[in-house]
Parts: structure tokens; sequence; C-alpha cells
């Protein structure tokens, strides 16, 4: 744990970190780290929270049960193994203290140049995405991992990767509606905990901002329209989509302003993360963002944290881990998964 995230915590209060790959070394050691990071809380506790969808992008490796692409499971239509899939998955993740991964992916694979998608996201039909997404979500959560549903309003018919520019969808918001938030509505009705914004450009909804920071997107579409309850996370606001124009403290003040109740700033770079924090304190005290922006945001956190953080327990020692990492009954669900490539 950076001395400097401690200061950090001490001085503004954190409603969480992310993992990735440079912050693992050993199941050992991630679940230590994951109780270390409860240490940062006066309050309410931090999420500890991770990409691990399965393929490409998965933080958590061997010795943990290394899982296929999501395309694979949806191969397979079975939504039974989606679901014993999200157990399994949630059963390692608990192990080692992780309490919010950033899945399913609820895009749909209807642009075969995507390639920030691809093989992530579960079909390329609307239905199909819909139905196995909330099946995953269900697993997640009914074994107390909280799930992130993302990229809202929809990541899949872009032919730029986000982390490198702003992408562009040129859907009407006729077929928007009846494609990309299918997936999207689906999750809600299944309870998702969390929703990720995409950092695309959609004029059809906004001519001027991406979804992350646009008010029309995030509270117009998402949270009134759609009357979805939960908690609203940014993507990274690191990703160049967003900061080629914008300033990662204008970028969060922006989010926060639209609708969004938590913001990703993934690089560790608490210099960035401290501007952040002190943008955010200056928007409420000249107005720009209204103090019942914030106390709705926390409140949903608040909301989140109740239902999924009330009974963490303490790591596991390595024999206990070793014995959910990587297990074989885990193993078979991803051959039986890998059997549909």
């Amino acid at each position: 744990m950076p001395s400097e995230m401690r200061s950090l915590a001490r001085e503004f209060g954190l409603g969480g970190v992310i993992l990735f790959s440079r912050n693992i070394e050993a199941p050992e050691q991630v679940a230590e780290l994951a109780h270390d990071v409860q240490s940062l809380s006066t309050e309410l506790p931090l999420w500890v929270s991770v990409d691990q969808e399965g393929g490409r992008v998965a933080r958590l490796r061997a010795p943990f049960t290394e899982w296929p692409p999501m395309a694979v499971l949806g191969r397979s239509g079975d939504v039974a193994l989606a679901t014993r899939f999200a157990t399994a998955l949630a059963a390692e993740l608990r192990a080692v203290g992780v309490t919010l991964d950033y899945a399913p992916v609820l895009d749909i694979h209807t642009n075969p140049s995507n390639p920030i998608i691809g093989d992530r996201a579960l079909s390329a039909t609307a239905e199909e995405v819909a139905r196995l997404g909330a099946a995953i979500i269900l697993g997640l959560q009914g074994h107390g991992v909280a799930a992130c549903g993302k990229h809202f309003p929809g990541h899949g018919d872009t032919s730029i990767d986000s982390h490198l520019d702003l992408p562009l969808v040129e859907h009407p918001p006729d077929r928007i509606r009846r494609v990309e938030l299918v997936p999207f509505r689906e999750a809600i009705r299944a309870g998702v905990a969390f929703m990720m914004t995409a950092h695309i450009l959609v004029p059809s909804l906004d001519e001027d901002l991406p979804a992350t920071l646009s008010s029309k997107i995030v509270r117009g579409m998402l949270r009134e329209e759609l009357d979805y309850d939960g908690v609203i996370l940014s993507d990274d606001l690191e990703m160049k989509a967003i900061a080629k124009t914008w300033s990662v403290p204008d970028a969060a003040v922006q989010a926060i302003a639209a609708g969004c109740d938590g913001l990703l700033i993934c690089s560790g770079d608490v210099d960035v993360q401290m501007a952040t924090l002190e943008a955010l304190v200056h928007a409420v005290e000249d107005g720009r963002i209204p103090f019942g922006r914030f106390e709705d945001a926390l409140k949903r956190q608040r909301l989140a944290k109740e239902r999924f953080l009330t009974k963490l327990a303490p790591p596991l020692k390595s024999a206990a881990l070793r014995q959910v990492l990587g297990c074989d009954e885990h193993r078979r669900v991803a051959e039986e998964m890998s059997r549909c490539l």
C-alpha cells in the first residue's frame, strides 16, 4: 500500500481501489492487500475491485482459474453454464477479498472490426447478451460480489479503441433503444449493482459530449428513462478518449455533474488523484456541482456497500486459498466453456 494513498485517504476519503496486474504477485499477497485496503476506511468499507472478465481481460491469472473469452460462453447459449461460471468466479474473487468485478460486458459485437470489444462480448445479438449477461450478474451477486454492467450506452459498434481516441457511434436513437440498450435493461431487471459509462460520442443523443460526461445520456437515459437506481461509475478518466480533450480533474467534475456516482482514475498517479479530489471540492464550493448531487452519489454508494460489504471476512490462509482457486470444480466449468470454441 503506497504511503501516498494512505495520506490521500486520510485527507479526503476514498470509495475504493482497483487492482491491476502491477498490484498482483500471488493469491496470498492479494488477500493481504485487500485486507489492508480496509484500513484506509474511516466509516464505510472500501470496494476492492478488478477487471476479471475472462479471456484477454483478466488481471488474476493462474493459480486462479483461467476463464475463456466470453464469446465462447456466448456460443454455448447455456444460461446454466453462465450461472456456474459466475458462481465459481465469485468464489475465487471473494477468497482474496475482491468485492466488485467490472463484469459482465453488455456490449453487442455488431462490428467485426471493433478493436476493443471483440471476443469480450457475449454475442452479436442483443437478446443473447441480455440473457447470458443477466445470468452472470445473478451468479456474481448471489455469491457476494457486486457486478458492473459495461459500457453504457453500448460500445459494440465502434471501430476505434477508446484507450487511444474517442470512438463514434452514429446510430439514431430508435436503433440504440431497440438494440444497444436491450442488455442494459435486462441487467437492471436483474438488479445489477453498478453500471459503467462508455467513453464514446453518440451525436444522436448528445452532439457535444461523450457519454461519460453527458447528462443527457447518464442522467436522462440511464437514470431517468431506464429507471436505473444503482451506482453509475465512469470508465477510467485517463483513457485518451477523454484525456485528449479534458484534464482528469475537469472530466471528473463534468462526470459527477452529469450523474456519475464514482470515478475511475487508474494510473496510480497520486498527484492526479489529489488534484481531482480538490477539483471536486472546489466545484461544490463554487456551485458548479450542487451539493445534493454529491449527497445522492454518496447515498447510492452507501446502499451498495450495505448490500455487499457488511460481512467482510479476514484473508484466507494459503491452504484455504488453494482449495478454492483453480479447484477441480472450477476447472471443469472452464473446460466445458472452452469446448464451445
